[in-house]
């Protein structure tokens, strides 16, 4: 199975899950990065403001970064391959670059337009903070 490697900007909290002002995005985003798990891909996520080393460390992260700043972020790196960046991508794009078939998101789920948009306002998105 594939091995995807998420690098998101500097948040608050590892997922961006956190406060009372959650940025839609990024709960929709954690579920199919749950889901990806459940089919057997191996999912690591890195933050920049927690683990910045990683970013370094990761030569195509690295590149976009001195290239884009910060808004090549979030970046995401399936096998080694640089695949998207400045937005976080939908389960269908997951699965796809993964190599597994995408199951349909649940009716809560669905009717969120979030995955083309990039994340605004640090994890909790809006102003309030976490």
């Amino acid at each position: 199975m594939a091995t995807v490697k998420v690098f998101d900007p500097a948040m608050c909290c590892s997922t961006g899950v956190c406060g009372t002002d959650v940025d839609p995005t990024l709960s929709t985003f954690a579920a199919d990065l749950e889901w990806l798990t459940a089919q057997g891909v191996d999912v690591e996520r890195a933050t920049l403001s927690q683990e910045p080393a990683k970013f370094v460390a990761t030569e195509s992260v690295r590149n976009a970064l001195d290239t884009d700043g910060t808004d090549a972020l979030p970046a995401i790196v399936v096998d080694g391959v640089l695949t998207s960046k400045g937005r976080y991508p939908n389960r269908a794009e997951l699965a796809m670059w993964a190599g597994v078939k995408a199951a349909p998101l649940q009716m809560a789920s669905a009717t969120l337009p979030m995955a083309s948009q990039p994340a605004t306002g640090g994890c909790c998105g809006g102003s309030g903070g976490c």
